[in-house]
């Protein structure tokens, strides 16, 4: 049978990618297209492999070649990375971390900002993604509130130009939206927003690209983990039990066996209390221990322990986060962090 190009292509138009919403021939991830005698031969381009999609659509392509022009046929596909082609909106990112908790109020969006800051100094080359579809607080922490982030048309399609502050490239759903109304959006449209913020953004060539989570086990979160490769997950507390709690929900969900993103460590925030004018003091008033205790029970590394000090407050809301003053005890903890979080890393993936 003499198989003709644009009918194979036809076909496949047919095989949906859901986890993007879209046909694999619109999403481009159709590569090396070879077509002989009875024989139709192809690279498959997603954006990670191990994931059970990969299969799933690998299967459905070869079942509909071989409905559409027999079972002699021979199908043969191979699935491939964006990153072994050299493309894709995060070709350029060598690592992607993960900024988790299992609750609101635990100070993770600090920890986010701050550690890209931290990673930063530490000479690397960072992005971050306010990925907290729902309470997004990055804009007003590096003071872009009311900025929009830049457009430009690359193979007719818009790609978004993240805004850069301190040295970081940043998107958030803030700067899309009124933040002073709530955000009523059922998951898809969650998730579409975070595609958008990570896939259809120009990134360029980043050491660490740091993703500030939602709180919780949602749709957010499965959608990183089944689409995304990400490095690892740092998960955030603070010393109470019941946060604690959450925390473990959330670190169980990672360790799932389809969605597994290796955990990095923990960060302990609100460890204890310094005053502004005894800097060498530690008022544990929550109990210590607490953050070594939660660690070893998660079987993962305390990274870091965070204090509760009024600048930190201060500077989120100033758009200045305390980690761009070098000389405070708060700056040098999340530089501690930010060395462990690189050190802890293999070498050769750097």
């Amino acid at each position: 049978m003499l198989l003709i190009k644009n009918q194979v292509i036809e076909v496949l138009k047919g095989v949906i990618y859901f986890a993007k919403g879209d046909n694999i021939v619109n999403l481009g991830m159709l590569d090396g297209l070879e077509l002989a005698d009875s024989a139709v031969k192809f690279n498959l381009v997603f954006p990670k492999l191990g994931e059970p999609a990969v299969n799933i659509v690998t299967n459905a392509a070869t079942k509909a070649l071989h409905d559409a022009f027999g079972e002699e046929v021979q199908v043969t596909i191979t699935p491939i990375t964006e990153k072994e082609k050299g493309r894709g909106p995060l070709a350029g990112v060598k690592h992607i971390i993960a900024v988790a908790s299992g609750k609101g109020g635990v100070g993770k969006s600090t920890v986010a900002a701050n550690l890209a800051i931290a990673l930063s100094q530490e000479g690397m080359r960072v992005g971050l993604v306010d990925a907290d579809i729902y309470g997004p607080s990055v804009p007003m922490m590096f003071g872009v509130e009311g900025e929009q982030p830049g457009v430009y048309e690359r193979e007719g399609k818009p790609v978004i130009v993240p805004i850069e502050k301190y040295g970081i490239r940043l998107l958030s759903i803030g700067f899309f939206v009124d933040t002073n109304k709530p955000l009523v959006w059922r998951g898809p449209m969650a998730t579409s927003a975070l595609n958008q913020l990570l896939s259809d953004a120009d990134w360029g060539v980043l050491d660490y690209l740091v993703i500030d989570l939602p709180p919780g086990t949602g749709d957010i979160q499965l959608t990183l983990a089944q689409s995304y490769s990400v490095t690892g997950a740092l998960v955030v507390t603070t010393p109470q039990k019941v946060a604690f709690a959450d925390v473990k929900r959330a670190a169980s969900m990672f360790r799932q066996e389809k969605l597994h993103i290796p955990l990095l460590g923990l960060i302990e925030n609100m460890a204890y209390f310094t005053p502004a004018d005894m800097p060498d003091k530690k008022y544990f008033i929550f109990g210590r221990g607490h953050g070594e205790k939660f660690a070893a029970e998660l079987g993962i590394p305390l990274l870091g322990q965070i204090p509760i000090v009024e600048q930190i407050t201060e500077g989120g809301d100033a758009g200045s986060p305390i980690a761009l003053d070098e000389q405070s005890v708060t700056a040098k903890s999340f530089r501690e962090i930010a060395r462990a979080v690189i050190s802890g890393i293999q070498p050769k993936n750097l």
